[in-house]
């Protein structure tokens, strides 16, 4: 087997892939700890990749606890050099609609207290990384061709807001992120994105949301049936994307 360049993160609704051939599982150590669950090397549609359940293999790990550092220093350990993460979020500007595909192009970071760099100790000098453009441009666009060659209802941009989690937003936090210029919230988007770019790896997202953020929509209250419900149908058109997605 051909040592896998790309990875795919899945998120909530996402634990693993319909259509994957598992060659095998894989335990890895890093300096960092333990990822979150073993890694499973496959094929997808005669692609090699390296998939990894961001949550666990059975969704246990709650955002605000899940080792960044060790799933991302796992992933480049593996030789993936190309990442997709996926990611259940909740929409609140009006294109960002229940069940639609986002892939955004931008992110604000509201997280506190997460190990959100690898440039931490035992430097020999300081180390910054330039995140003007915190997504991969080339595989965003790989994204949104294969989401148009696919027919998928796709935003093409967006501003992913990060917040700590692991509940969900007041309605005035929902308010104040679209004054910012948020588009989409979730709860994984960082650090992951920027400890992608500090290991040099492209590093991508393919957002689905799951419902209207708070104080958004016709509903009062989020209900987390609903939420269920509406991943389902939006990772059905992720497998989709993923399968013809040509990296």
């Amino acid at each position: 087997m051909k040592t896998p360049e790309l990875a795919i993160i899945g998120g909530t609704g996402l634990t693993s892939l319909s259509g994957l051939e598992i060659l095998r599982e894989e335990n890895v150590g890093t300096p960092f700890g333990a990822p979150s669950c073993p890694l499973v090397f496959g094929r997808l549609r005669e692609r090699e990749v390296v998939f990894l359940a961001r949550h666990g293999k059975n969704h246990t790990i709650p955002p605000h606890r899940i080792n960044y550092r060790a799933n991302i220093q796992a992933l480049h350990q593996a030789g993936a050099r190309r990442i997709v993460a996926v990611a259940a979020v909740g929409g609140i500007t009006a294109e960002m609609s229940p069940a639609r595909l986002v892939i955004p192009d931008q992110i604000i970071d509201y997280t506190y207290g997460r190990e959100h760099t690898f440039f931490a100790d035992g430097l020999t000098e300081v180390t910054h990384i330039d995140f003007t453009e915190p997504y991969d441009t080339g595989l965003r666009q790989r994204l949104i061709e294969a989401c148009r060659g696919q027919g998928l209802d796709a935003v093409e941009h967006g501003t992913y807001g990060a917040t700590q989690g692991p509940r969900l937003e007041s309605g005035a936090e929902i308010s104040r992120m679209e004054r910012d210029g948020c588009d989409i919230v979730g709860m994984t988007g960082m650090p992951e994105a920027a400890l992608a770019r500090e290991l040099g790896l492209a590093y991508a997202t393919c957002a689905v949301v799951a419902n209207w953020a708070a104080g958004k929509g016709d509903q009062a209250v989020i209900e987390m049936a609903e939420i269920e419900r509406t991943v389902r149908q939006g990772m059905d058109k992720v497998r989709t994307l993923l399968e013809n997605l040509e990296v």
